[in-house]
């Protein structure tokens, strides 16, 4: 079955010789081939052009921009997140176009993967707080919740665990502590750290958590109680009321720790510190008009003002 030809075919026949040295008719290859001659001449000097198109030029010029914010963000932005940059820088462009050009020039973001090694262990005596949040996770302000929980790490060394504590507003990461064991003292940690960014407006602030032994010690609530927290908790075993925390961790995990390789717990410490600080201050959310939370929380501010 005989394929249709296109320019490129032409351009090669047409410079062929028969055995007499005569070249053949540009007319009839065209015609034999299924081409026009018009737009064969068009092909020719669209390749030979020296100058791009405004179009080719816009084309090149989001390519760049693009490959630049993608790469700024350590490979994670996927089409939204890089349109609200470059909206930012002034662009006027379509979520989609930069999907398009993300696609061709072989870009992607991060996708989240579901993936938990369990962490909570429950003290079967202890006695739970009641659940303030009920699933209402922002509730319209700084400091109204905060949401705290645990997670799992490792590096070449051993075993290390990271408590974090984010501000259910702004997502704002507000304070965090890293130990190679789980315990009431790095919940204790992070909690005394939360309250040093915010200060005396914490008073009356909700810390929710799940029911984990870290959470419900006497050490955990004296810490709550000397800072003024009102101590929340979801049910056992449904991980939907802490989603906030286990959204953080998935961020986390795909975006930096499963990209990499630490050698010794030193490293890790470093990676966390240095994307905790990305996070704040760089990252868009989605949840915040893909603003940082960091920005998010001066819009907030100087809107009070």
């Amino acid at each position: 079955m005989a394929k249709y030809a296109g320019p490129d075919d032409l351009t090669e026949t047409a410079g062929t010789e028969t055995r007499e040295g005569q070249r053949f008719s540009l007319t009839r290859m065209a015609r034999l081939l299924k081409v026009s001659t018009s737009g064969y001449y068009q092909y020719v000097k669209r390749r030979t052009a020296t100058v791009l198109t405004p179009r080719q030029q816009r084309r090149a010029d989001l390519e760049v921009k693009i490959t630049g914010v993608h790469a700024d963000s350590r490979g994670t932005y996927g089409a939204p997140r890089i349109t609200a940059e470059l909206r930012e820088q002034g662009e006027r462009v379509t979520e989609k176009t930069v999907a398009k050009i993300m696609a061709s020039i072989g870009l992607e973001g991060i996708s989240p993967r579901t993936f938990k090694v369990r962490t909570t262990v429950i003290d079967p005596d202890a006695s739970f707080p009641p659940d303030l949040v009920d699933r209402v996770f922002d509730q319209g302000r700084l400091d109204a919740a905060w949401f705290t929980d645990i997670t799992y790490l490792s590096c070449g060394e051993g075993e290390m665990f990271l408590c974090a504590i984010r501000d259910g507003h702004s997502r704002k990461v507000l304070g965090y502590s890293i130990a190679d064991h789980i315990g009431a003292d790095m919940v204790t940690e992070a909690i005394d750290s939360a309250v040093q960014t915010r200060g005396e407006r914490c008073r009356g602030t909700i810390l929710h958590s799940d029911r984990g032994g870290e959470f419900t010690a006497h050490l955990t609530a004296k810490a709550c109680f000397r800072h003024g927290l009102r101590r929340s908790m979801g049910a056992t075993g449904i991980c939907w009321d802490n989603s906030p925390a286990e959204s953080f961790w998935s961020s986390f995990k795909h975006e930096e720790y499963y990209r990499h390789v630490y050698a010794t717990k030193t490293e890790l410490i470093a990676a966390v510190d240095n994307w905790i600080d990305f996070y704040n201050t760089t990252r868009r959310h989605s949840a915040i008009a893909m603003q940082s939370p960091d920005t998010f929380e001066r819009s907030l501010r100087a809107a009070a003002a």
